[in-house]
């Protein structure tokens, strides 16, 4: 599957609140899964030394899904594809490599 058939496929899920004109909705999801994925890796360092298991791991990649759906429903909202989205951070982060400026803050740099 690529980001586009997943974009197109997630849309069939997403039913909530004005959908296809509401992205606060997405965001407030992308806001909560994120903090869910830290949580649980929070739980790991706690309770397994930072040992990634493979139910650890499971958890972590359905969390990482939902996270993703987010995305995707943002995206759609925003009217930007994810296929976009990913060309366009990968010559960002190329660019930055190549100029040596990877590490640092600031978006444009």
């Amino acid at each position: 599957m690529n980001f586009e058939e997943y974009q197109r496929e997630s849309q069939k899920t997403a039913i909530y609140p004005d959908a296809g004109k509401n992205f606060l909705y997405p965001v407030l999801g992308i806001a909560g899964e994120s903090g869910e994925v830290a949580d649980k890796v929070k739980k790991i360092f706690r309770e397994k030394e930072g040992i990634l298991d493979d139910h650890a791991r499971e958890e972590l990649t359905k969390e990482l899904g939902d996270l993703l759906w987010y995305v995707s429903q943002f995206a759609t909202e925003i009217g930007v594809s994810l296929d976009d989205v990913a060309q366009k951070n990968i010559e960002k982060t190329q660019s930055r490599m190549e100029r040596d400026t990877l590490l640092g803050d600031g978006d444009n740099r």
